[in-house]
C-alpha cells in the first residue's frame, strides 16, 4: 500500500488536542476522477468550524482529512478521464465538501469537476486561495444579474470575501462602497477597487454609505454579517434592492424586520458556496480562470505555514485576525 503524508483528526475539538500528522493510504482515482498531488492547502473557517464539531455527522465514517480548498498538479486520472489532464497545473475546491477527505495531505482523489486549470501566471499559493472566498464573492455579487452601472455595498471589503467581491464588482464596472473599521483594512479595500470606504462601527454608518453614493441608496449589498448589519443596511438599500449574504456570526438567528423588508420590494439571498448550482459554480471557474490569466485578480497570503504546523494554522484562522488567507504548504517542488 502506498502511503502519503497527511494531517487528520478523529474526534472534534480544539486544533491542538485533535489534529495530528503522519502517514496515510494514498488514495487512487476512480471513475471520473483526478489524482492530485497537492502542493498547498487553504484553511478557512469552514474548515476549522468543521473540526471543532459543526458538522456532527463527519466522522461517522472515520478520520477526516480537513480542508475543501488547495492546488497542485494532476498525476493520474480515473476511468472516463483524459489521459491528457495528467500534468495540468490545477486548483481544486469543495474537496472535503460531503466527503471525509480534503486537501491537507500530499494527494486527493476527487471529481475531475472539482479541479479546475490553474494559469501558469498564478502560484499555488494563489490557487489554494480561490475555492471558498473568490467563488463565494462571485456568487454574491453576479447571482442577480449584471452589475454594471450599479452601486454595491461591500461589508467587511478588507475580508477574504469582501476583498474579491469588491474586486469582481468593480471590474464590472459597478460603483463599489465598502465598509472597513481600521485605517489598514480601508487601505486594502481601495486597493483593491473601492470607491469609497465607511467606518462600519460609526453609528448610523448606512446614511453615510448613501452620502457616498451621492446622495441616493445602493442598489445591491454583500454582506458578511447580516444579523448585526441588517438595520444599517435597510438604511442605505433602495426599493427593489437586493442583500446577498454568507455569514451572520455575530446575531445567528436574526429577526427580520418583515413588513418594512417587504414594502421595500427587497430580495435576500443567502449564499453557501458549497450547495450553490452547478452552473453557478462553473460560471465563477471560467470568470476565475479568465481573470488569472489576464492578471485581473489581485490576492493576499496572510500567512504560509507548512502541514507541520496546521494545528497553528487552524488557531490564526479562529483567532480572526488575519485579513487573507491562510496557505498551508504540502509539498517542495
Amino acid at each position: 500500500m502506498r502511503m502519503m503524508k497527511a494531517a487528520w483528526f478523529e474526534t472534534f475539538g480544539p486544533a491542538r488536542q485533535v489534529l495530528r500528522v503522519g502517514e496515510r493510504p494514498r488514495p487512487e482515482p476512480g471513475p471520473g476522477e483526478v489524482l492530485v498531488r497537492l502542493r498547498t492547502s487553504g484553511v478557512n473557517p469552514s474548515d476549522v468550524k468543521k473540526r471543532a464539531g459543526s458538522s456532527p455527522t463527519l466522522l461517522d465514517q472515520g478520520f477526516v482529512i480537513p480542508n475543501s480548498d488547495g492546488a497542485g498538479t494532476i498525476e493520474a486520472v480515473g476511468a472516463g478521464v483524459p489521459a491528457s489532464h495528467v500534468g495540468e497545473r490545477v486548483w481544486v475546491y469543495q474537496a472535503q465538501h460531503g466527503r471525509r477527505f480534503g486537501t491537507a495531505a500530499e494527494y486527493v482523489a476527487l471529481d475531475t469537476a472539482r479541479a479546475a486549470p490553474l494559469p501558469a501566471a498564478a502560484g499555488f499559493e494563489v490557487g489554494a486561495c480561490l475555492g471558498i472566498p473568490a467563488m463565494t464573492a462571485h456568487r454574491c455579487v453576479f447571482a442577480d444579474g449584471p452589475v454594471a452601472g450599479q452601486s454595491v455595498l461591500v461589508t467587511g471589503g478588507a475580508g477574504r470575501v469582501g476583498w474579491y467581491a469588491i474586486q469582481w464588482a468593480k471590474t464590472a464596472r459597478a460603483r463599489v462602497i465598502a465598509t472597513a473599521s481600521r485605517p489598514a483594512d480601508e487601505q486594502a479595500c481601495r486597493e483593491a477597487g473601492a470607491d469609497a470606504v465607511v467606518n462600519h462601527r460609526e453609528p448610523g454608518w448606512g446614511e453615510r454609505v448613501k452620502a457616498a453614493n451621492g446622495g441616493a441608496p445602493v442598489d445591491r449589498v454583500v454582506e458578511v454579517e447580516f444579523g448585526g448589519n441588517l438595520p444599517e443596511v435597510l438604511a442605505c438599500i433602495r426599493t427593489g434592492g437586493t442583500i446577498a449574504t454568507y455569514a451572520s456570526m455575530q446575531v445567528t438567528e436574526p429577526k427580520l424586520p418583515f413588513y418594512r423588508m417587504m414594502y421595500a420590494d427587497l430580495t435576500l439571498r443567502v449564499v453557501l458556496v458549497y450547495v450553490m448550482p452547478e452552473a453557478a459554480k462553473q460560471a465563477a471557474i471560467a470568470d476565475i480562470g479568465r481573470a488569472l490569466a489576464e492578471g485581473r485578480l489581485r490576492h493576499r497570503v496572510a500567512r504560509r505555514l507548512p502541514l507541520e504546523e496546521l494545528v497553528r494554522a487552524n488557531e490564526l484562522v479562529e483567532q480572526g485576525q488575519l485579513r487573507g488567507c491562510v496557505v498551508v504548504d504540502i509539498a517542495a517542488a
